[in-house]
């Protein structure tokens, strides 16, 4: 090992993870090299994500420059035109995310690529936006979106603008193990700028996004924006700027931002995680709800390509939605302004089903995938037809894509979308949760969970378990239909079975009598399910909203609780 971390000190460029390195090389911190040597970080369908350090097995310039010579010896093989189409590159506002996206470019242009570099912090769907735009064979966000302040990453978007996905993933991971091998071919970005192969994007790009986004038709439902009043945090992150533009330009004059999260700050300062869906994550922006009487209170996550929005009751407290919650509501909404029967929607296989009730009593196509906003946007491209035009996608986990100006998950535009939802309902006289209750009263009270279970670390594989003994019912609801996606096959209670049309994934789906459903990932590495609930509640006439929710509430802690006992 100390050949390679010998080795390691004399590639890489930087002066403070050679230090880093130094130290637990001279302190013999054995286990931390081996840490950090053992492996390599490991390229996947999100790119590199990890924490900054020194060593193969961190985020680091070094391993940016090899993971870029890998992507550019890759991208020239298998896209046509790759150095004269370029690739798009923007950063977020960590630590080190412009130097890591400048030593991207760097390495690209000494390969002949040619780099747009953002002049500036951009946020994910501002760069994304950018294939489309130029016709680009790639893009990279130099990102770790909401994670903790000590990671960084390296997402890539491939030339249809939409995340990577196989077989590219695993090819790109190839042509970096190859470069990792290599010495670094890098140019200055002066050189690189004099031999025409950079372009920086300044402010008139990040104007071609906003003007494509004020075109949007699905954008521009104006039902008087001005008596809407808005709470609204960027969480430190790169959202504020454009998120203010855009909302001001669909005429929302009421938008009040957090001043102690809208500048952007790595650190994070203000919050243990910048991740909207963590606890305590909305705080401030609630309370600038409450102190300004706003209707919504809403987030971007520190890259804003997330949107998480928080509505104020009838007693004046605020509660936040679940992504379930927001992508139904959107979807009533947006295919109730337009020709449902033209357009297709879509979620994953995770989310909650109430998405495809509502496309089936609108008349539109609906489709599922499996878990990842990659397969949402790539799988929507290849489904959308002439007669059946792409409209919306989401993921429970607060990820939205509304048109096609993004083919990813865009905070940004699902924040104006939002924000004229509400303005709508107001003016009809309702709010988000008046919205809800009607969906609910239509199609049932849908509830949403998600656990994750640890089992006893000497059980068998899980996955094997279930598969060899599968339950005929969980907690006292019959088993009507099992979901087998590593096997792609659907099989009924009558014994009856049908192909899985889906890549194959270690995911088992059960649907349960009443409508209920449960979902299980078993890990392949540790005794462990990351398990997701289902439960539709009953909403007589005579029910209140809250009786109706509390109720189903019930039948979901119920379920959670035998269904885990039953694992045990």
């Amino acid at each position: 090992m100390m050949r390679y971390v010998t080795q390691w000190l004399q590639k890489d460029p930087d002066p403070k993870t050679r230090e880093e390195l130094q130290y637990l090389v001279e302190e013999q911190m054995t286990a931390e090299l081996e840490d950090r040597f053992n492996t390599r970080l490991q390229f996947g369908t999100a790119g590199l994500r990890g924490k900054v350090g020194c060593g193969p097995n961190r985020m680091n310039r070094l391993v940016i420059q090899e993971t870029s010579a890998g992507l550019a010896d890759y991208l020239i093989k298998q896209v046509s035109n790759a150095k004269e189409r370029g690739v798009v590159i923007g950063y977020d506002g960590r630590p080190d995310s412009q130097q890591f996206a400048q030593d991207a470019a760097a390495v690209l242009a000494a390969h002949g690529i040619k780099v747009y570099l953002t002049h500036k912090v951009a946020p994910t769907p501002v760069v994304a936006f950018g294939v489309k735009h130029f016709h680009a064979a790639a893009a990279i966000v130099v990102t770790a979106s909401h994670n903790p302040p000590e990671y960084n990453g390296f997402k890539v978007y491939w030339e249809n603008g939409a995340q990577i996905i196989p077989p590219h993933d695993a090819g790109i991971a190839a042509a970096i193990d190859i470069a990792a091998t290599q010495p670094v071919t890098q140019i200055s970005l002066e050189q690189a700028e004099q031999q025409g192969l950079l372009v920086w994007l300044k402010e008139e790009y990040y104007q071609a996004y906003r003007q494509a986004t004020h075109q949007q038709p699905l954008l521009n439902n104006h039902s008087k924006p001005e008596d809407l009043v808005i709470a609204y945090t960027a969480m430190h992150g790169v959202g504020a700027d454009m998120a203010e533009t855009l909302l001001a330009d669909a005429g929302f004059t009421q938008v009040h931002s957090v001043a102690e999260q809208r500048e952007p700050d790595g650190t994070f300062p203000t919050v243990n995680f910048p991740n909207p869906e963590e606890a305590g994550a909305m705080d401030l922006v609630m309370a600038l709800g409450k102190s300004t009487q706003a209707d919504i209170a809403c987030a971007n996550d520190p890259d804003a390509d997330r949107f998480a929005v928080a509505a104020r009751k009838a007693d004046g407290l605020y509660q936040m939605l679940t992504g379930d919650q927001v992508g139904s509501l959107f979807g009533e909404y947006l295919l109730n302004n337009c020709d449902a029967k033209t357009k297709l929607v879509g979620n994953t296989i995770v989310s909650s089903s109430l998405l495809g009730k509502i496309a089936q009593a609108k008349g539109a196509r609906y489709y599922q995938t499996l878990t990842g906003f990659k397969w949402l946007t790539n799988v929507a491209m290849e489904q959308q037809t002439a007669d059946h035009e792409f409209l919306f996608a989401y993921e429970e986990a607060l990820g939205y894509t509304i048109g096609t100006t993004v083919w990813d998950k865009d905070g940004l535009t699902a924040l104006v979308a939002f924000a004229q939802l509400a303005a709508q309902l107001k003016q009809q006289g309702k709010t988000v949760w008046d919205a809800l209750e009607d969906l609910y009263r239509q199609h049932g009270l849908y509830v949403t969970a998600q656990r994750s279970i640890a089992l006893d670390p000497k059980s068998p594989p899980v996955g094997d378990t279930l598969r060899r003994q599968p339950p005929k019912e969980i907690a006292g609801r019959l088993v009507q239909v099992t979901e087998d996606y590593k096997l792609c096959e659907r099989q009924f209670a009558n014994g009856d079975k049908e192909l899985i049309a889906l890549p194959a994934s270690d995911v088992l789906i059960y649907h349960l009598e009443g409508g209920a459903r449960v979902i299980v990932r078993p890990s392949g590495t540790e005794p462990k399910l990351k398990c997701y609930y289902e439960v539709v509640g009953e909403f007589g006439a005579e029910l209140s909203f809250e009786q109706a929710q509390q109720q189903a509430e019930e039948q979901m802690a119920m379920l959670i609780a035998e269904h885990q006992h039953s694992l045990a």
